[in-house]
Parts: C-alpha cells; structure tokens; sequence
C-alpha cells in the first residue's frame, strides 16, 4: 500500500508534473491526476484524511472542483486542507483535459470550506458512478 505523505512528498505526474494526490493513487502503482480511486476516495471520506497529501483533516475541511459543482452542492473530489487544494489547483487545474475527479477540462475552479458534508455513494442505477460530497455548514467560497 502507498502511504501517505504530505503534498511535497507526493509522486509526480508525468504529464503535468504535478503532486498526484493521495486519492488518485492505486495500490498497484498507477497514479495520475486523471485518475480517481473510488476506494481511496471512501477512506478519505471515512477516516476524514485529505484527498491530497492523506493527512487527517482538523476543521474546517475544503473541497475544490468547478463551478458547476459548487452550484448543486454536490463535488467529486474528497475533502482537503485549503493550502493541500489552493496548490493541486495551481499545479494541474487548467490541464487541457479532465483532473480530480473531472471528466472534462475545467474553467473555473472554486473551494468551498465547510463545518461537515455528507458523502453519497453511488447506487447500481445511478448514471455517474462517482461518489459524492454535500458540504452542510459552507463557512466560505473562493475562486480559485
């Protein structure tokens, strides 16, 4: 199993030469920013680890993704330290295709910090098979 470090240890990305955040590491070794592990991204949900460096989170937690995610209160990345996500998003958030958890390139990026979330499963039926995360006390949000 990979462990975790923080966001200066991580391995890079090939491609973008960006720190690879903990949840899209697979124990087999692949490790993209294009990548996300849906195992992963559960035990950051479970165990309130940072999807970026794998550290446990104090409060409040973060959360970044594109403005449409922040607009249904629904985003696909796990929680993360602010300066875990502000630094991910400056590494690899203009990339030329999709990143964290995204299946497309995104243009606006925003962080949404939070008091708690709810984390949803996906079900058998649902057409996005990504889980998700529902910020429930937003203390602030950022363009990033």
């Amino acid at each position: 199993m990979i462990a975790t470090t923080g966001i200066t240890e991580r391995p890079r990305d090939a491609e973008l030469d960006a720190p690879v955040p903990y949840a899209c590491e697979f124990d087999d070794g692949r490790a993209s920013v294009r990548l996300l592990n849906k195992k992963r991204v559960t035990q950051c949900a479970l165990s309130r680890i940072c999807g970026v460096c794998g550290d446990t989170l104090g409060n409040p937690v973060a959360f970044v993704g594109p403005l449409a995610e922040l607009q249904r209160a629904a985003f696909h990345f796990p929680a993360v330290h602010e300066w875990c996500g502000e630094t991910l998003v400056r590494a690899c958030g203009r990339a030329g295709f999709g990143v964290l958890g995204q299946d497309h390139p995104v243009a606006d990026w925003v962080m949404v910090t939070t008091g708690g979330y709810d984390h949803d499963r996906a079900q058998a039926e649902d057409p996005d098979q990504r889980p998700t995360f529902r910020p429930n006390s937003v203390v602030d949000v950022k363009e990033l």
